[in-house]
This record gives structure tokens, sequence and C-alpha cells, in this order.
């Protein structure tokens, strides 16, 4: 007999079913009253079996419509070529890796002039609390709600880049903007953190209960300095990221791209 609480038997079981197909994504799962007669346990016991798939991210509920198993439809983002001007693209790097994708971009827009954060002020080198033009994207893959983006440039690149404040999107792209005026991006560093989101964060992306957040940093230079600082956050059910290192020759075409 096994040792385990009934209510982790419960979620056990369903949790085998769903990793094996038996309900796939966007399928729902039987009702508390159908589980309750199947596990010969108490509505409560698979009440609190169901919620612990739900704050694993395997599930979501609804009132009145119970217990669906989640969509992933995972898009994949290659970090390597990302904003890389060496890769032919149309417009902005998230527009054109999305089509190219077979997926439908859209996204919004906020410009504001606003003090740097802290952890901005640190990463551009300048002093905390200082001007910044800050660049805000909501974005969406098929209309599903992907990735916020905010982009902090130091108040000085204003003056050698004015459309920076421009409340619409750059149809080329900022670094490609910045790079015909010859402020060039020639390097980046990336940091990568994760960790549950803020009820903001929850809200803008329609996060359920149990997915975390995929924080990616990236700190773009000039040949002599710090000229932007992004913050995208990921809906971490429904993105991965990869990236390119090195001599790639070996690897199967086969593999995951």
């Amino acid at each position: 007999m096994s040792k385990q609480p009934k209510y982790r038997q419960v979620a056990d079981a369903l949790r085998r079913e769903i990793d094996n197909g038996d309900y796939p994504p966007g399928s729902r799962l039987p009702s508390e009253s159908e589980l309750s007669a199947r596990f010969s346990a108490s509505r409560n016991t698979v009440r609190a079996g169901l919620n612990l798939l739900v704050t694993e991210g395997l599930v979501s509920s609804s009132q009145g419509l119970g217990y669906e198993v989640r969509k992933h439809e995972v898009f994949e983002l290659n970090a390597s070529r990302f904003e890389n001007l060496s890769f032919p693209q149309s417009g902005d790097s998230y527009s054109t890796d999305v089509t190219n994708a077979g997926r439908r971009p859209r996204q919004t827009f906020r410009v504001e002039m606003t003090p740097a954060p802290g952890y901005v002020a640190e990463r551009l080198n300048v002093e905390p609390g200082s001007t910044s033009v800050l660049r805000f994207c909501h974005r969406f893959v098929d209309d599903v709600p992907w990735s916020t983006q905010a982009t902090h440039y130091p108040e000085w690149l204003v003056a050698k880049g004015p459309r920076l404040t421009e409340p619409g999107d750059i149809e080329e792209g900022t670094t490609r903007y910045l790079a015909s005026l010859g402020v060039e991006q020639v390097g980046y560093f990336d940091e990568i953190a994760t960790r549950m989101p803020t009820p903001d964060e929850a809200r803008l992306l329609e996060i359920g209960a149990g997915v975390p957040v995929l924080l990616w940093t990236r700190v773009g230079y000039s040949g002599e300095q710090a000229i932007r600082c992004t913050v995208t956050t990921f809906r971490g059910d429904l993105n991965r990221m990869n990236y390119e290192i090195g001599d790639l020759s070996a690897r199967s075409e086969n593999e995951p791209q």
C-alpha cells in the first residue's frame, strides 16, 4: 500500500496520464465527482490533488468549467542570433524571428523618460536615478501573451538617436537604427534567471498559478561603453531559449532547433 497521502496519489496518477497523452493539451479532466468515485476519495481530497497539478502548471481551473490540461505551444528563441545584424531581417528581431517560425507577431509600445532603476543604472554605468529612455514592449505570439521587454537607454544617447523617444515602433529595430548613426553594438552580456511572477507580470502575461517567469537581461555595448539594458520577461511555460557557440558542424540537422 502506498505511503503517499491520498491527494498525492490522485495527482501522481493524473500526472502520469497527462504525460502519457491520455489527456492531451486543451482537454478537460474528469469532474471532481467522477474522480472521487474512481479513486474512492472525498471531493476535498480530489480537489487537493488537482490543485497540486495547478501549482505545477500542468492544468488550469476555471469556475464552472472544471480543470483543463494546459496547452504548451512553445516558441524557441535563438538568443545567439537575436539582434545579430549579420543575419538578414526585414524589421526588428522579434517580428522577424516569430514570422520565420510560421507564427504571428503582435506588440504594443510604451515610451517614457524615467529614472533608471538601481539594477539598470549599475549595468549602464550611470548614476542611480539618472534619466533614461524606457521603451517597453508587450509582445504576443499568435495573440497569446509571450513576453514583456523593458529596454533602458542612457539619456546621453538621445542626442545621437532622437527617434529613441518616439512612442511607436522603430521599423528597422533600435539596434540597426543606432548602428546607422555610428553607435554600433559590438558585444553584449547576458544574464538568465527565473522566479515566480509579480502580480503585474501575471496580469500582463496571463500566467496561471505555478508558472514561473524567465528573465533575460542583455546589456549591449559599443566599443566604449554600455548603450542599453534590456530585460525581457517570458512566460516560463511557453518559451525555450538556445545559444549557438563554437563549431557546430557535427550537430545533426535533425536535432531540436
